[in-house]
């Protein structure tokens, strides 16, 4: 039976929005305590584990923004409810902004956001990353242990959850659109004349840097 106990840590708000189908997308550059420094993608299965400590409103849409309740630092759940599982079917690294720009209306987060994510660790690209998420069977409550808390991105839980019986949260057809549609405004973002700028995937990797 297929199981695993590698988890994504995300703000609860953006796992509710995979969830609920209105975003395939996040966006990162890793957290402070990342190994070496820089956000990885190791794994292409993982849990999504919802976090609150850091979420903040003012960095998201007016949408998204309204379902979040800020906590102080250093909160937690004494029980974390892991209800998805995704499948990260592309990751892009991405430096150039008129890419990043175009790539707004599919994910949850505002211009300051964005902004802020090309201000920090300006010498790295952001990583974009597609996922085709799963509902869990049944949700799972797990004890919060001090192992899942930090800055970082991935961990691994105490004991696996089965990813079986689980239900994709958009059809194939839904997830195939979107995701073309994002591969396509990466590979060819408009300038500021609005003809398509053609950028181009380094030859081994997903490093889209502009070709002049």
């Amino acid at each position: 039976m297929k199981s695993t106990t590698r988890a994504l840590k995300e703000w609860n708000v953006a796992v509710n929005a995979l969830e609920r189908g209105k975003t395939i997308m996040l966006l990162r550059k890793g957290g402070i305590r990342e190994q070496a420094g820089h956000f990885n993608v190791g794994e292409k299965q993982v849990l999504l584990y919802p976090t609150f400590e850091h979420q903040q409103p003012d960095l998201l849409k007016p949408e998204f923004a309204d379902r979040v309740k800020t906590v102080e630092s250093g909160w937690h759940p004494e029980f974390v409810k892991i209800g998805s599982w995704a499948e990260i079917t592309d990751v892009f690294l991405v430096a150039w902004e008129p890419a990043i720009t175009a790539l707004f209306p599919y994910h949850i987060w505002n211009e300051k956001f964005v902004s802020d994510r090309l201000k920090w660790k300006q010498n790295q690209p952001i990583y974009i990353l597609l996922l085709r998420v799963y509902h869990l069977a049944e949700t799972c409550e797990i004890p919060y242990i001090p192992e899942y808390g930090g800055c970082r991105s991935w961990i691994d839980l105490a004991d696996p959850i089965l990813l079986e019986e689980t239900k994709a949260v958009l059809s194939d057809r839904e997830y195939i659109e979107r995701s073309n549609q994002i591969r396509n405004l990466i590979a060819n973002p408009a300038n500021d004349s609005g003809s398509p700028r053609v950028t181009t995937l380094t030859d081994g990797s997903q490093d889209f840097s502009r070709h002049e």
